[in-house]
């Protein structure tokens, strides 16, 4: 539990400093940042070779943080991360208070609740969301475990996280479920 609080905190550090770092999340490895800063972002989009009008995925720790991040969310919401089997990426409408970076172009914003313990505890210690992209180069494969990860990414990112490097399993993305205004939900991603 000792090198789960280090590293929460040594992430935390990096963030802070605007860095950008690769880190362990509820799903596949991800590149990161704190998500309130738009220079870490683009940094981001430039380490992944990513088009810039293509959004990235936001981790929050809890519905709150959600209803800071989204206009409406629907009464429903609450209700669908209960009944969720595996981690599950929403879609919103109506993204507010993030930098244009993380937005998409037709304003939605695509954010995560996060239970995996280590992006919790960063999440709340940091008290602001993370960016969370696949750690790969824009339209590779994405790695389902550390050991896949790509050396020259992992020297383009300011810092990698020491948690949960060892593990084997196989790691897969989220689902993607869009929430429409009317609160009608499409799976676009099993």
């Amino acid at each position: 539990m000792k090198d789960l609080v280090r590293e929460v905190q040594a992430a935390e550090e990096e963030l802070l400093m605007g860095n950008v770092i690769l880190y362990p999340t509820d799903t596949v490895w991800g590149i990161g940042c704190d998500a309130q800063e738009a220079k870490a972002v683009q940094k981001v989009f430039k380490i992944k070779e990513r088009d810039p009008s293509k959004s990235m995925i936001i981790l929050v720790a809890d519905v709150e943080m959600v209803k800071h991040y989204v206009k409406e969310v629907p009464d429903a919401f609450e209700k669908m991360l209960e009944e969720q089997d595996r981690p599950t990426t929403y879609i919103f409408e109506g993204a507010q208070n993030l930098p244009k970076e993380v937005v998409a172009p037709d304003g939605t914003i695509a954010i995560r609740v996060v239970k995996d313990d280590f992006c919790h505890k960063l999440i709340r210690q940091l008290d602001r969301p993370l960016v969370s992209t696949s750690a790969n180069l824009s339209g590779g494969k994405s790695p389902s475990k550390f050991a896949e990860i790509d050396e020259e990414l992992k020297k383009r990112v300011d810092y990698v996280v020491r948690w949960r490097q060892d593990e084997d399993m196989e790691a897969k993305p989220s689902r993607i479920v869009k929430i429409n205004a009317n609160g009608k939900t499409e799976t676009i991603r099993e």
